[in-house]
């Protein structure tokens, strides 16, 4: 899908990445979370999706990561249903990995539903590999596999957080 763009997230964007992760997920993360995120987690980046204003200028997919040191623990990455198979995702993904690489970030973890299939793919089509397993990590006692992604790609010194237009 073309026409929608990938920028950081704001402080006031809080109430749509809450209510998109309602859509995303069984079990979303509240709004305070996200108030706590984008608001006072200085080792979080986000990015949003977001329909260009004249098509409403809406938040269609986001996705967050913790740099720590030069490691990016990849929390959430969400797309609203009405708007999959749209390549957003990996529209996102490749934004995520690109800036933060930039930033210093060569190494990448995220933790996945063992029984995500197409999650699991979708990483894998990245790089990640599946290196370890956290034991009833979910809210269900289900289990998560720990994937990690390794590179050594070059920083162009650019400062993390632009725009890109898709």
């Amino acid at each position: 899908m073309k026409g929608f763009i990938i920028e950081t997230a704001k402080e006031n964007d809080v109430d749509e990445l809450a209510d998109l992760d309602a859509l995303c997920f069984e079990h979303p993360w509240s709004r305070d979370s996200f108030e706590r995120e984008l608001g006072h987690n200085k080792l979080a980046f986000y990015l949003t999706a977001r329909l260009p204003e004249k098509e409403g200028g809406k938040i269609i997919g986001y996705a967050g990561i913790w740099l720590i040191i030069d490691e990016g623990h990849i929390t959430n990455i969400a797309v609203h249903p009405d708007f999959r198979q749209k390549h957003i995702a990996s529209s996102i993904m490749e934004f995520l990995l690109k800036e933060t690489s930039k930033a210093g970030i060569k190494r990448f973890t995220l933790e996945v539903r063992k029984n995500n299939t197409a999650a699991r793919r979708f990483y894998k089509k990245y790089g990640f590999t599946e290196l370890g397993i956290r034991s009833g990590y979910y809210e269900n006692n289900e289990d998560a596999y720990i994937m990690w992604l390794d590179t050594e790609e070059e920083k162009d010194g650019e400062e993390k957080g632009g725009e890109e237009k898709c």
